[in-house]
């Protein structure tokens, strides 16, 4: 009996008090950045940063996203495709960011059909701090992808 309540304990007692030791590495995170352009026009590339994080997060909104925050899970999921494709290039999650990053321009923008035609690119940029400055290195950058253009 004393056995099955102490070998009860040890399986519970890392779920209680969790360890921090599951990260190979403590790398920086890559981020998204995204460019439209017009393959009629040849205009530079306009790169913007995709879901920049806040400077700040309100208290309510803090408590609300601890229990509803689906944007926050696909950002996670956007990362974990990014960090693959910095280990190891494939067409899976270049196509789920792709595909997400077009689906989220083409749910905000006024005019939906506006973005018909055009081509959408990403690119994972890695930012470190070197001292006192913030380097930015770029890791990947995708094929161009054209967007339908109608709501997601």
């Amino acid at each position: 009996m004393l056995r099955t309540i102490l070998n009860t304990l040890a399986l519970l007692f890392p779920a209680l008090i969790p360890s921090w030791r599951f990260f190979d590495v403590i790398a920086p995170s890559p981020r998204i950045q995204f460019c439209l352009v017009n393959p009629n026009q040849h205009d530079e590339a306009d790169w913007t940063p995709f879901r920049p994080r806040p400077q700040h997060v309100g208290f309510f909104t803090m408590l609300k996203r601890m229990i509803w925050n689906p944007t926050w899970n696909e950002d996670l999921f956007m990362v974990s495709c990014a960090e693959r494709l910095i280990e190891c290039p494939n067409s899976h999650s270049e196509d789920e960011i792709l595909k997400r990053v077009a689906n989220a321009l083409v749910r905000q923008h006024p005019e939906p059909d506006a973005l018909k035609g055009m081509q959408l690119t990403f690119r994972l940029v890695l930012i470190q701090r070197i001292e006192d400055s913030l380097h930015e290195e770029i890791v990947f950058t995708s094929r161009a992808q054209t967007i339908e253009g109608t709501k997601a």
